[in-house]
């Protein structure tokens, strides 16, 4: 028979030219790679973060190399010791025939192709490995939670902290087995240790005695993966009981019948090893040991946990299942942190406004009119005075005290909005070094109108203080105004300021007068120092843009500002933390700071529900002036941080919220122990601007929408759930409604607070069920429930919505205020107010023309009490309004018939003089 010749080989100039272009892709890649980690490093550097910089990349580092080598010791290994275990003398057959020229190609450079693979594969199961940063430093610094979970009575730190890189390492074990099981294989059929033709044994000694060996461990790592699979059955999803953790299917079958497989696999391993090798030296017996092991595993982990199912709990689901949904309530209390909710009942029995409605000082006061998403669009067009200038689709909620009175504003900050910038003004010059930074914070209170419109209370520009509807001086004044850091900023939106003159000035700072502005130059520490060549050609590389080696804006002096936006600034320091989707700012000792909340989470709490942060925390408000938040499954949630980020010069500082937090206290073990500052030295006046997080309080309030209940038994048959309504203007929509922040007093509460608020419903039916309140007690948060009976009359926010506007005569006076199609009517926030033991709703109505700029301005406030639909009015003012309804109240209480819904006496007339003129764009329409 003719031998066959061997495989080809490339030309040199083949070899040259792919070994040139192999160069230049690592060149360019490596250099791409390095560009970022020097600018990532100079950018910790100014923020004072390296310590960051350094341990996530050391980490990755460590990971890379080590899961990588390992990976590719144990693949080169065995494919080196499958060649060594090669026969010497192969019995002819036509299939040896054909392999010869195979062995005769790989033999000279067997070294060589086997560390190529090994490369390969180490290679991808380092990048694999650098990703598992985060639960690589976890394990190494958690600590315990000093809660031990109720069935193996383990501390839950085991199942946050160790039990991810525990399975990590065994995926990694399976996949290195595996891939050695078919590489030495392939490497012994090649060779002639594993034969599928010819005379003799269709595998030697030497090849049975590895490969066996490779299944036997294969089997030993899943007796590891049945032990640990018992710990994490109580992190699963349990179909019984609708909850996750471990069931009574689960604890009296499944957890038994797994350490039943643990034991076997551990005798089918020795076995496969013993009578492959030591004894009858065959693969009959192994194949038995292995058929037997997956019978056991279909029949004990399968079958039967399935009978217990079917025939034992099905039937008695309730009673069964009941001391694991008490677990599960427990658990997901305790880790979102709902444990210490009050709850208290609210009877909600009255439904005639009484009269102390009128002389109120707690409640009535301070209801707030303005809505932040309505009034943005005023706010940009009173406030703007330069096109560039934007306050976002949502402005933010917050409160001061202004002489000696606190109560809450409205609060935006003039930015800069680069996609508003002219064709003119929009070049590498102007969007880069003129028009770096916004300027001020524009506060107006929330529950004050001037015909209209906010009254405004700082950010003024030049001499407009005490002008229209403003105040004569700055009530919130701020001695550094300018923002060079915001919520406006791209990622490509980078600034570059300073001059090495101090007379020279290139940035726009604010409109002055008619036409003209003044000029600025920036004298902040933050920004990276650009002034050398080194750094502008790095920079260069890094933005793809030739003009900061070219361009003369860019000087000695200069800085380089950028990832300026807060949100990203901190989860660039921080990336550990989940970021709340709405940063509001807040002036704190003169400077305009950026309140950021973060969050610690985790997915592995025994017997906490799990949720989607993203599902969760969306409504009608996410991707309008909040972020929405990444698909991440948690079932553990903590705000443990609160960072702040310095309008001005950019500084970041991460403090300390929650003191009794085992994951922040991992994070700061693992990065150097000071990496966040103590609550201790949180400043008092920082403290004060402190409010309940949006995203945390829609988790858990979506949570107490079914974990309010706490009996098993009730929470198994659901029917006292609740649910989140949708925005009452627009039900059809299927978005959810916001909650709000107010400052007021619900019953039960010693003074007025600032509280995160929401309303809920039974579960399909649209009544008021409840209001769930976040606020913050001496630094401590605070849940609150005030529940309402079971059969309650009081309508929720959808119904009471539909039954103020649908009033026959109330809708004239809507129809009357759209202007015959020529202007549109918004609705505010529907406010739900607990009052004199029944319920206030409030609503502000805003008008907006359709006339190009028009802005919306508030026209009227629907109010009404009690069910909703017996009492209500549409008022030129919140306290015509009450009077209204005091009025109403009053008739009602003297048996003095109410007049038919159509022909309301209380709805002042739709004309005449009694009817506002109306403002602005409005009375152009």
């Amino acid at each position: 028979m003719r031998s066959s010749s061997p495989l080809p080989r490339m030309s040199r100039r083949g070899r040259v030219t792919i070994a040139v272009l192999v160069g230049v892709f690592a060149l360019f890649t490596l250099l791409g790679w390095g560009v970022r980690a020097w600018t990532d490093w100079l950018w910790f550097d100014e923020v004072n973060y390296t310590e960051v910089f350094t341990g996530v990349l050391v980490t990755r580092l460590m990971l890379f190399l080590v899961i990588g080598l390992a990976m590719a010791l144990v693949i080169g290994g065995n494919l080196w010791l499958a060649y060594r275990l090669r026969p010497r003398l192969r019995p002819h057959s036509v299939e040896q025939a054909t392999l010869e020229r195979y062995r005769m190609a790989l033999t000279p450079r067997l070294g060589t192709w086997i560390s190529i693979i090994a490369v390969i594969v180490g290679l991808f199961a380092g990048l694999s490995a650098q990703g598992r940063w985060n639960q690589w430093l976890l394990f190494r610094n958690g600590g315990d939670f000093g809660v031990k979970d109720p069935e193996f009575g383990v501390d839950i730190g085991f199942y946050v902290f160790q039990l991810p890189f525990y399975r990590y390492l065994l995926g990694v074990g399976f996949t290195a087995v595996v891939l050695s099981v078919v590489g030495a294989l392939a490497m012994h059929y090649v060779f002639g240790g594993v034969r599928l033709q010819g005379v003799g044994d269709r595998m030697t000694n030497a090849a049975r005695a590895h490969l066996s060996t490779l299944v036997a461990i294969f089997v030993a790592l899943k007796a590891v993966a049945y032990v640990l699979d018992r710990r994490a059955m109580l992190l699963e999803y349990n179909e019984g009981a609708k909850l996750y953790g471990a069931g009574y299917a689960d604890v009296n079958a499944l957890l038994p019948a797994k350490e039943i497989l643990a034991y076997i696999s551990i005798v089918v391993a020795v076995a496969i090893i013993i009578f492959s090798n030591a004894w009858m030296r065959n693969l009959v017996w192994p194949g038995i040991s292995l058929a037997l092991l997956g019978v056991s595993a279909v029949a004990i982990g399968g079958i039967y946990p399935w009978a217990v199912q079917t025939f034992e709990v099905k039937p008695s689901a309730k009673e069964k299942e009941a001391p694991y949904i008490e677990r599960g309530i427990q658990a997901t209390r305790a880790a979102f942190d709902l444990g210490d909710t009050k709850t208290t009942a609210y009877a909600a029995n009255n439904l005639t406004p009484p009269a102390s409605l009128a002389t109120d000082t707690s409640v009535v006061p301070n209801i707030r009119l303005l809505d932040p998403q309505l009034v943005s669009e005023t706010y940009t067009q009173l406030q703007q005075v330069r096109g560039f200038y934007d306050f976002g689709p949502k402005l933010d909620i917050d409160r001061y005290g202004v002489n000696g009175k606190t109560s809450d504003y409205v609060v935006g900050v003039r930015e800069i909005n680069y996609g508003e910038l002219t064709d003119q003004q929009n070049t590498w010059i102007n969007r880069h070094t003129v028009y770096t930074h916004g300027y001020g914070l524009v506060a107006a209170p929330a529950n004050q109108v001037c015909s209209g419109q906010p009254f405004f209370v700082s950010g003024f520009l030049g001499d407009k203080a005490g002008q229209g509807c403003t105040s004569q001086t700055e009530q919130i004044p701020a001695d550094q105004p300018r923002i060079y850091y915001g919520e406006r900023m791209g990622e490509d939106d980078y600034a570059i300021v300073g001059q090495t003159d101090p007379n020279k000035k290139a940035e726009f700072d604010r409109p002055v007068g008619e036409g003209g502005g003044e000029f600025y130059t920036y004298t902040g520490t933050g920004g990276v120092e650009i002034g050398s060549f080194a750094r502008r050609l790095l920079y260069a590389i890094k933005e793809q843009e030739s003009n900061f080696l070219l361009s003369g804006a860019v000087n000695d002096g200069s800085k380089l500002l950028y990832v300026r936006n807060p949100r990203d600034r901190v989860e660039k320091v921080a990336p550990f933390l989940t970021i709340d989707g709405d940063p509001y700012p807040a002036v704190v000792d003169g400077r305009v700071q950026w309140i950021v909340d973060g969050y610690t989470t985790s997915a592995s709490y025994p017997y906490a529900q799990r949720v989607n942060l993203r599902e969760e925390t969306t409504d009608e408000l996410t991707g309008r002036g909040t972020f929405q938040l990444a698909r991440e499954n948690v079932n553990y949630i903590r705000n443990s941080v609160k960072a702040t980020v310095d309008a001005y010069d950019g500084t970041v500082r991460l403090y300390e919220f929650d003191e009794n937090d085992p994951v922040l206290k991992a994070w700061n073990k693992a990065f150097g122990g000071d990496l966040v500052l103590p609550k201790k030295d949180i400043p008092v006046e920082l403290a004060e601007h402190f409010r309940y997080p949006a995203d945390m309080f829609k988790v858990q309030r979506n949570l107490l929408t079914k974990f309010h209940v706490t009996n098993p038994g009730d929470f198994y048959s659901a029917q006292d759930f609740w649910q989140v309504p949708n925005v009452p203007d627009a039900p059809d929509s299927g978005q959810k409604q916001p909650p709000y922040y107010l400052f007021t007093q619900f019953p039960g509460q010693e003074g007025p607070r600032f509280q995160l608020t929401s309303a809920v419903t039974p579960n399909k039916r649209e009544n008021l069920a409840a209001l769930i309140s976040g606020s913050y007690i001496d630094g401590e948060p605070r849940l609150e429930v005030l529940e309402l009976p079971d059969q309650t009359r009081i309508s929720g926010p959808v119904q009471v919505h539909q039954q103020m506007t649908n009033n026959g005569d109330i809708r004239q006076q809507l129809n009357l205020l759209a202007a015959s199609g020529q202007a549109q009517v918004l609705y505010g926030n529907l406010l739900s107010l607990p009052f004199g033991n029944g319920m206030l709703y409030v609503e502000p109505v805003y008008v907006k023309s359709n006339n190009q700029d028009a802005f919306p301005q508030l026209q009227r406030v629907l109010v009404s009490y009690g069910d909703g639909s017996s009492f209500v009015a549409l008022a030129n003012s919140l306290s015509d309004g009450i009077k209204q309804l005091v009025e109403q109240g009053k008739r009602a209480a003297a048996d003095t018939p109410s007049p038919p819904t159509g022909d309301n006496p209380s709805v002042p007339p739709p004309t005449g003089a009694d009817t506002p003129p109306l403002t602005g764009e409005l009375a152009a329409a």
